[in-house]
């Protein structure tokens, strides 16, 4: 297995705005929001702007009693300035852990007490609301505020007050040490807490970077992904090194998108799965916020062929692309491929291209003996130098799912002759009698345009179930959806439900095991699913 060896130079994330702020101090870093940590640096700022809100908040940090090794939970509202405390927190040598602004309370307690004694860096919101009812100063070192402390609780630190503390000489942590944590969805209970350090950060970045070489100047490079997501980390590597002038969204609703990507006129975007699906109004906004757009890159789950070609039916670029790359938390990208107007309508979306020559490498372990085939998928398994160490106090979880240099990603599918990755489902979403729950939901949405997301999940009586929500919550058509199901005889008639009454994880991601639960307990207590989210 040919391999390219990723050499000893890792990628630390606390130098990294300083450093591109020396090449490039000028690029501008547009927001569409302003930091809870310093609303006054505005929503405009530059790269040595940012570099010297690192150093600033370095500072704080370490006049709160913050040091080299230290954990440092950051669990905030959704927030740029997540970003920012997070490498603020690595500039100094702490390791931030990330958490979710959108797990509950009781979640995050328990985060903090695997993490045995971290500092907590939050907000006064979440101290009056999520953590209400949490001794979060039992759970911790310190329990730090992005602003101003609460007067009512003196044990809390706020931030604010310590503005203008200087901050120590960097010292680099050794590559092979924990340098961040980010966490899993959660869908099967209490999130695993991810360690990265900064070889494997570099492992992940380098595929990335490679790519990005091949992409010239294109535009502005528009991002809207979690603050709390390693992808997030991964996206500011590339950007800034590159002097790539940069918008970051935290409201992806498509008004204001439409408003802000008219200003900027972006000539790369990138954003998860159910964002690009919203997205799809803006191909036919009369702004025509997308024109521009060269390049759309999508990291996160697979998206429905369909939104890709209406997205790219939006620009009036010669050529326009859409990279659509396969990875997970604990890898990093995996395998890639290419869409374009001429291909994307048609495209199998169960198709997510190959691995990346001499970086990344898959292999399909059968399962219950058979050769892996679509009738009868295998474990998906990859070799990466982005995969993450461990799982943090949970090393026996992590252990279970490695075979020397191999990792069990959770995905089921197959490969075809020519190489190409084809995922059909994660391993505990399989249903029996189902050769692929994601093929069903690609084919149905490329049908019924008025659906917004279909997810077909086990039922009260595990028959294949289809939860449907439709664009502006109109009732579903019945007989379309009939004859958009015909091929599929075993699915269950299926439940309409609003798009927010969607379980979701921090990156968008439908949370289909917490959402059969759910239906599964309605349908214990009245015997019905008719009326679950207001359908009839």
């Amino acid at each position: 297995m040919f391999h390219l060896p990723l050499g000893r130079r890792g990628l630390h994330l606390g130098l990294l705005p300083s450093a591109c702020a020396r090449n490039h101090p000028d690029t501008p870093l547009w927001l569409d929001h302003d930091m809870d940590a310093c609303p006054e640096a505005g929503r405009e700022l530059t790269t040595a702007g940012l570099a010297a809100l690192v150093e600033d908040f370095a500072g704080r940090l370490w006049a709160a009693g913050v040091r080299p090794g230290t954990h440092v939970a950051i669990y905030k509202r959704h927030n740029f300035d997540i970003y920012l405390l997070a490498v603020a927190a690595a500039r100094i040598g702490a390791v931030p852990a990330m958490l979710s602004p959108a797990l509950a309370g009781e979640t995050v307690a328990a985060l903090l007490g695997r993490l045995r004694g971290p500092y907590l860096l939050t907000d006064a919101g979440k101290l009056t609301g999520e953590l209400a009812a949490q001794d979060v100063h039992g759970l911790t070192a310190g329990v730090l505020t992005a602003g101003d402390g609460p007067a009512e609780d003196p044990e809390t630190i706020g931030l604010a007050a310590l503005a203008g503390s200087p901050a120590p000489a960097f010292t680099a942590p050794d590559i092979d040490s924990a340098a961040l944590m980010t966490h899993t969805s959660g869908t099967t209970g209490i999130p695993k807490l991810v360690v990265h350090t900064p070889r494997s950060l570099a492992g992940r970045l380098r595929p990335q970077a490679i790519l990005a070489k091949l992409i010239r100047d294109q535009g502005p490079y528009a991002l809207h992904v979690s603050f709390v997501h390693s992808r997030m980390f991964m996206a500011m590597a590339l950007a800034l090194p590159k002097g790539m002038p940069t918008i970051v969204m935290a409201d992806g609703e498509p008004e204001q998108v439409a408003q802000l990507f008219a200003r900027h006129r972006p000539g790369i975007v990138e954003t998860h799965p159910n964002s690009y699906v919203e997205w799809e109004a803006l191909a036919d906004h009369p702004l025509r916020p997308l024109q521009n757009v060269k390049l759309y890159s999508g990291t996160f789950d697979a998206i429905h062929p369909g939104t890709i070609d209406k997205l790219l039916s939006g620009s009036k670029r010669d050529k326009p692309r859409f990279f659509q790359i396969y990875g997970q938390s604990e890898c990093g990208p995996l395998t890639g491929r290419w869409y374009s107007p001429r291909n994307a309508a048609g495209a199998d979306g169960r198709c997510l291209g190959h691995p990346m020559p001499g970086l990344t490498h898959i292999r399909i372990v059968p399962r219950n003996g058979n050769r892996p085939s679509k009738k009868t998928p295998g474990f998906i398994e990859a070799s990466a130098d982005g995969r993450a160490v461990d799982y943090y106090g949970e090393e026996a979880r992590y252990r279970a799912e490695e075979t020397g240099r191999w990792w069990r990603t959770g995905d089921v599918g197959f490969r075809t002759r020519r190489g190409c990755v084809h995922v059909l489902d994660r391993a505990v979403d399989v249903i029996e009698n189902v050769d692929s729950t994601l093929e069903i939901e690609d084919a149905v949405l490329g049908q019924l345009h008025e659906l917004i997301e279909v997810v077909v999940i086990p039922g009260p009586r595990q028959e294949p179930l289809p939860v449907v929500c439709t664009k502006m919550n109109e009732p579903l058509d019945l007989d379309r959806w009939r004859r958009a199901v015909a091929k599929f005889p075993q699915l269950a008639d299926p439940v309409q439900m609003p798009l927010d009454d969607l379980p979701r994880t921090a990156t968008m991601k439908v949370q289909r095991i917490e959402l059969a639960r759910r239906l599964r307990e309605r349908y214990e207590a009245t015997g019905s699913l008719v009326g679950v989210g207001g359908a009839e």
